[in-house]
């Protein structure tokens, strides 16, 4: 079983963590995102048979137990792609709170027992699942950033998921008031208008490994859709920015809070495992 368990610190220590400030949209109940990272174990999927039979238990348990926690707003399951680890199996759930993470983790426990009674049967639909993965997975929760563009629907098939990882700088000219404007155009004239970007989230640090983290999750029906959307923003740019010398203006002023250092990654999302 995926168990997470998060330690009990004091909010307003992990938020200040963070120099650049970026307020969470308040007419959204989505404000923290955790992500867990499974690891699959080869040696057991090596046959259709075992993806068929992982899927299978990880479909239950989402349709018993997940789909059915009030304190989950929403859930994803993402499986590797074009990363670095094959292995990978990320797991993100969507919260209201920083509490009801704490009570989704109880939630689910009452919900299992519910569903599986006999102690015994439990347990082995437990062991069954978790002898998918090895013993190692990392946990991370992220504050839900103010621009997003998201899906009017779950999707019913495959769709491509681009995570970009920047880090934040601390430039001596920067303020937060300028850096929340230049987002906000940048998303108001450019990604909200990218046809081929069928969603948009963002996401800071809020516990976790890497205090400056600033994650960008973009959602399309393609790889090939994937590419186009560099081209279609740079027209979007061109668009908007008529004037050369104020496209490259607006450029050198927002990539000042960012440092030269970022992560790509591509996932794709499994289907049925989603709220």
């Amino acid at each position: 079983m995926k168990k997470v368990v998060f330690l009990k610190v004091l909010l307003v220590i992990l938020l200040g963590i963070v120099s650049v400030s970026y307020r969470a949209q308040e007419d959204k109940k989505a404000k923290f995102i955790t992500v867990t990272t499974l690891h699959l174990d080869g040696s057991k999927m090596n046959s259709k048979e075992s993806w068929e039979a992982w899927s299978k238990g990880e479909k239950e348990y989402f349709d018993k137990v997940i789909s059915k926690n009030e304190w989950i707003l929403r859930a994803n399951t993402l499986s590797h792609y074009y990363t670095a680890d094959n292995s990978e199996i990320i797991s993100v759930s969507v919260y209201e709170s920083w509490e009801a993470i704490d009570k989704a983790w109880a939630r689910s426990m009452e919900l299992a027992k519910s569903i599986w009674p006999e102690e015994k049967a439990r347990k082995e639909f437990f062991e069954k699942m978790d002898a998918f993965y090895t013993g190692n997975h990392s946990d991370e929760i992220y504050q839900v950033l103010a621009h997003r563009k998201e899906m009017v629907k779950i999707p019913e098939k495959t769709m491509v998921y681009y995570v970009r990882k920047s880090e934040y700088a601390s430039p001596k000219d920067g303020n937060s008031k300028e850096y929340d404007e230049l987002s906000k155009e940048y998303f108001d004239n450019i990604i909200n208008k990218n046809e081929l970007v069928k969603a948009y989230y963002s996401y800071r640090h809020a516990w976790g490994s890497h205090a400056n983290e600033f994650i960008e999750v973009f959602v399309f029906e393609s790889l090939a859709d994937l590419e186009k959307s560099t081209e279609r923003n740079e027209q979007l740019q061109k668009e908007y920015w008529k004037d050369e010398a104020k496209r490259k203006e607006f450029g050198k002023n927002y990539r000042k809070y960012f440092t030269a250092h970022h992560g790509d990654y591509i996932y794709r999302s499994e289907v049925g495992l989603q709220k």
